[in-house]
């Protein structure tokens, strides 16, 4: 069984997909990878940078969550 990473806010901003790293986002308290996501290049979707929670902007996203599913779950967001 895999363990479970948890990722502090902080922490996740490492991973903004730049310079060669992973791009992860979080969503509901999940984190997510997007690198092998074409909507994603370079660590960003139109306005929104990896690195980050995204949560809050999902409400005004013209998608719904559906489109997370399709993203492999790397870990959970913990409060620091």
């Amino acid at each position: 069984m895999e363990k479970i990473q948890k990722f502090t806010a902080q922490e996740l901003s490492q991973f903004d997909g730049k310079d060669g790293k992973p791009a992860y986002v979080a969503y509901k308290g999940k984190v997510y990878d997007v690198a092998d996501s074409y909507q994603w290049v370079e660590g960003e979707h139109l306005e929104h940078a990896a690195g980050q929670d995204l949560t809050k902007q999902m409400d005004v996203a013209p998608h719904g969550e559906e489109v997370m599913e399709r993203m492999k779950i790397v870990g959970i967001l913990v409060e620091s």
